[in-house]
């Protein structure tokens, strides 16, 4: 009974917390996500491809046989 009342208080404890939390509409972040990412899509690598300068994934080296 003991560890029961200890847990609700800590659930009270946590939804006191979180009652302070500033929260925005989801239709609202929607738009501002998409905002960001049209705005930064030409620097997005997974939109665009990489440069053959900048690959991260290209080859250093060839391997050559002597």
């Amino acid at each position: 009974m003991a560890a029961n009342l200890q847990q609700q208080r800590s659930i009270n404890s946590q939804l006191r917390r979180e009652v302070g939390i500033e929260r925005m509409p989801v239709s609202e972040a929607c738009s501002l996500m998409m905002k960001y990412m049209l705005e930064h899509e030409e620097e997005d690598c997974l939109l665009s491809g990489f440069t053959q300068k900048v690959n991260p994934f290209r080859e250093k080296s060839s391997c050559s046989i002597l």
